[in-house]
């Protein structure tokens, strides 16, 4: 650059400038699109459905079927889940504590692997 006037190492010098400057938001453009894809992903993989079916499911028959068939329930719930949504899906009611104005404290589990949802739901 030493034979080149003032004028010519000015415009060198901002071409430098503005090609860094555009393969810098090259590189921030390519890295937003991905966080957007994966972040899109993400929401189209939780299973809200599956979990609010799940779970009015073991809310009603637990307030239906006695303590001696809970188990027989449990199993059911716990097959068909694993048979048609590949999630293991648990769940255990308790009575509720002496004073409270609920029935049963009923401890929810999903897992299908890529989510996992725990409750803890009063009945």
């Amino acid at each position: 650059m030493a034979r080149l006037n003032d004028d010519a190492q000015w415009i060198v010098l901002m071409g430098f400038i503005v090609s860094f400057a555009l393969f810098f938001l090259a590189i921030v453009v390519n890295q937003s699109t991905v966080v957007g894809q994966t972040t899109a992903e993400g929401v189209i993989e939780f299973p809200k459905n599956d979990i609010i079916d799940v779970r009015n499911e073991i809310l009603f028959s637990s307030g239906i079927v006695n303590p001696t068939n809970l188990t027989d329930v449990k199993n059911d719930i716990s097959s068909i889940g694993l048979a048609r949504k590949m999630a293991i899906i648990s769940f255990n009611a308790t009575p509720a504590p002496p004073g409270s104005s609920y029935k049963n404290v009923i401890l929810i589990h999903y897992n299908n692997g890529v989510t996992a949802y725990n409750e803890t739901a009063n009945y």
